[in-house]
């Protein structure tokens, strides 16, 4: 039985990956994201203060806030008591997936290979984070792992923006993350609040596969 998330996600198709290299651009990015209509945001642990942000951003109504970079337990215990809804890991870890599972969140850990994506699959995966898909093979190596794991939702992340979603969710992916090419840090920094409304706007126009 799925997850009761991943419809959801798979409806927003597109799971913003916040990593700011500061609090206060985090905040405005998830700000303006919010102002776009987007309802689905991944905190990234390398991002400071991130769980007190996850914190606040729980508590809002109509948000669903995951919390992504999850290191070990220590961290998934500090996100889920935080409010976190799904984990995401770069790697597959059995017991943050475990944790997130005794607590109801969605787990998704990070694979590349199909050993890998075994391993998470036994570990109890909710969803497979298809990381990093660009050096990967992109939307053909979706399309292959696809067809050895019919029945495992994919999300790639790593070199995915709006040009290159839709072939990726052509190819299988339940729904994907964009970080840099949707959260420029950049153009955070420069307070260029239109960039970013744009960027959000052209990604959450892509159509479902």
């Amino acid at each position: 039985m799925s997850h009761p998330l991943l419809p959801v996600l798979r409806r927003a198709r597109v799971v913003p990956v916040v990593r700011t290299s500061t609090a206060a651009h985090a905040v405005t990015a998830c700000s303006w994201l919010r102002e776009a209509g987007m309802t689905v945001l991944e905190i990234t642990l390398t991002t400071p203060d991130a769980v007190a942000l996850i914190k606040e951003l729980a508590g809002e109504p109509g948000l669903i806030i995951g919390a992504g970079t999850v290191p070990d337990e220590s961290a998934a215990e500090a996100c889920l008591a935080a409010g976190a809804r799904f984990l995401v890991t770069p790697w597959v870890d059995p017991a943050v997936i475990a944790l997130a599972r005794a607590a109801g969140a969605a787990a998704m850990p990070g694979a590349m290979t199909p050993t890998e994506i075994r391993a998470a699959v036994a570990a109890g995966a909710d969803v497979v984070k298809l990381f990093p898909a660009s050096s990967a093979g992109g939307p053909a190596h979706v399309k292959a792992v696809r067809a050895v794991f019919p029945g495992i939702a994919f999300c790639p992340t790593g070199g995915v923006d709006a040009g290159n979603a839709p072939a990726y969710l052509a190819a299988g992916a339940a729904f994907v993350g964009i970080g840099g090419k949707l959260v420029d840090e950049a153009r955070i920094a420069a307070g260029d609040k239109p960039a970013i409304l744009r960027a959000a706007h052209e990604v959450m126009g892509i159509e479902q596969a």
